[in-house]
Formats: structure tokens, C-alpha cells, sequence
């Protein structure tokens, strides 16, 4: 099972390559899950195995999506929860179900950045913690893609959601500047073969997001931003 959703991402590579995106994929289980220095190993000294697993496998997710877009990078620290990468480096980094996966932008290329693993489906109650009012017709039977009948599984919707709260979300010398509060702070609506998401006190702040089924579960990833009419 672990192995098929690792291979299932790795031949995702040349999907976000087309997209000038890194992909990184590790695993929790994978041999020698060492800090690559002092300020992530002080950050997984503190917490229990589990995170401490998951923590270490981002990192090495990371470095492998930045690595594939030609970049190296050494230890990767945090600020609060959130990864702080090296000057002209951007990724983001995601886990679920002992799975990592990280992607990386391509230099010279201003792309947002932002993923999201959800492996574990999110029952339909779970709606009512992501969706606002004016997206419910996402999930009661509109389109998944153009001329397609499905509708968006919720699991699919939380997980792009995720992916376009970290592209929206940068970190300054003063801290985070982003979305505060919960999901529900974005708006979600159809986009091509993808979604739109953006801020609802700001909506020209608006990515694309895509998002492919893996396994059971879902990948979400923004593909750039969008504009006002998508």
C-alpha cells in the first residue's frame, strides 16, 4: 500500500515539471531519518516519534523536490509551524499517512507555491468546516471537470483549499502574512480542469489549484496564479 501511493506520486514528476514544479516524495520508513543540522535537529529533539518522523521526511521531501529543479539546500528550519527555506528557494511541503511530498519552484520562475496530501478520504460532514454557503453547489452535483458528471469529493475541495493556503501565505522578517483564520476564509469555484481559490476579502489574491486522485486520497498543487475573470 505505502509503496504503490509513493510510486503513484513519483510518476506524478513530469505532470509538475510541465507546470515548472519539483516534486519530492519520502517516506516515514525510509532508513537514516537524520536532521541535515542544528536547527531541525533541535526542532525534532522536542517533539514525540511520530511528528518527529514526519517532520524529518518533509525535510527530505523538500530537498528532493528542490533538487529536481537543479537547487540544493541543507537544513531547512521553522518558524512557528512553517518551513523557512533559503533565499531563492521556494517550497512547500505536505504529509499524510506516513507519506511526505514537497514541491519546489523552478528558478526564475514567480510561481506561488503550495500542496497538500490528504490520503485518508474526509467524511461529507467535514463540508461544513470548509465550505461557505455560496460553495455548497460544488459538492451537491455541479461538474469535477468540463462535460463530467462527478461532483468534487469534500476531501478534494479541503485538500485544494490546503495547497492554496500556503501558496497565499508568505513569510516576512515580522512574521506570517496571510490568511488568519480557518478555510472557510477562502473561495472555492470551478477553473477549467481545476479550481480557483483566493482570498474573500481579497479575491484579486486568487490561485489555480489542481487536484489528482492517489489511491483512496487526493494531491492538490498550485499552478500558478489566476486572474480576476478565471
Amino acid at each position: 500500500m505505502l509503496a504503490t501511493v509513493v510510486g503513484s506520486l513519483v510518476a506524478l514528476g513530469p505532470l509538475l515539471a510541465a507546470a515548472g514544479l519539483g516534486l519530492g516524495v519520502a517516506a516515514v520508513s525510509e532508513p537514516g531519518p537524520e536532521p541535515a543540522g542544528p536547527a531541525e535537529a533541535a526542532a525534532a529533539a522536542v517533539m514525540p516519534p511520530r511528528r518527529r518522523l514526519e517532520f524529518l521526511a518533509g525535510r527530505r521531501a523538500a530537498r528532493r523536490a528542490l533538487h529536481a529543479v537543479g537547487l540544493d539546500c541543507g537544513e531547512i528550519p521553522r518558524r512557528g509551524r512553517l518551513p523557512v527555506f533559503p533565499p531563492g528557494r521556494a517550497a512547500s511541503i505536505s504529509h499524510s499517512a506516513g507519506i511526505a511530498v514537497a514541491v519546489a519552484a523552478t528558478p526564475g520562475r514567480d510561481l506561488p507555491v503550495g500542496c497538500d496530501l490528504e490520503l485518508r478520504p474526509l467524511p461529507r460532514e467535514a463540508a461544513r468546516l470548509v465550505l461557505c454557503e455560496d460553495e455548497e453547489s460544488l459538492l451537491a452535483g455541479t461538474r469535477l471537470q468540463p462535460g463530467a458528471g462527478a461532483v468534487w469529493p469534500v476531501t478534494a475541495l479541503f485538500s485544494a483549499k490546503e495547497a492554496a493556503w500556503k501558496a497565499l501565505t508568505v513569510m516576512t522578517a515580522e512574521g506570517r502574512e496571510g490568511p488568519a483564520g480557518s478555510l472557510r476564509e477562502l473561495r472555492i469555484s470551478p477553473c477549467g480542469d481545476g479550481l480557483r481559490v483566493c482570498l474573500r476579502d481579497g479575491p484579486a489574491h486568487a490561485v489555480r489549484v489542481r487536484v489528482v486522485r492517489v489511491g483512496a486520497g487526493v494531491f492538490s498543487y498550485v499552478t500558478g496564479r489566476a486572474g480576476t475573470r478565471d
